[in-house]
């Protein structure tokens, strides 16, 4: 649900944005039957915390990532310790030394996903120069390009 960004409204409607997704569409996609769907949303609804949460998620956007080979952009994926401070700063400064402009950046959170990456879609090619810089970054395990 986070990943999408659906929330869930005060009379129980499922919606992404101001779209109404009924259960019978949310349970066919993760594969479980709709009354499961409706339950998860009566829980959220009902306990006071989980309602704080799942009354406010919004759809972050389209992601470039499918797009960077019809845009002429490239995706770099980052692979690092999520929890050290400063992985994306120190990648965008040397994109940046090298003159690239970050058109997206999406940092998956590491508490709900498992091997959390960051993903930066960057207009053009990355330079060879770059990229040694990137992977003699400390803080970074291993880089993946997606043209």
């Amino acid at each position: 649900m986070i990943e999408c960004g659906m929330r869930v409204s005060d009379d129980l409607k499922l919606c992404v944005g101001d779209v109404e997704v009924d259960y019978l569409a949310v349970a066919r996609a993760v594969g479980v039957d709709r009354r499961v769907v409706k339950q998860t949303a009566e829980q959220i609804r009902r306990s006071p915390y989980l309602y704080s949460i799942f009354s406010k998620t919004k759809p972050l956007g389209t992601s470039l990532v499918d797009l960077v080979s019809l845009l002429g952009y490239t995706a770099v994926v980052v692979e690092a310790n999520p929890k050290s401070p400063g992985v994306m700063a120190e990648v965008a400064e040397i994109l940046s030394r090298h003159g690239m402009v970050v058109r997206q950046a999406v940092a998956e959170d590491p508490e709900m996903v498992p091997d959390a990456k960051m993903t930066l879609v960057i207009e053009g090619r990355l330079t060879g120069q770059a990229m040694e810089e990137l992977n003699g970054l400390k803080v970074v395990k291993s880089i993946k390009i997606l043209k």
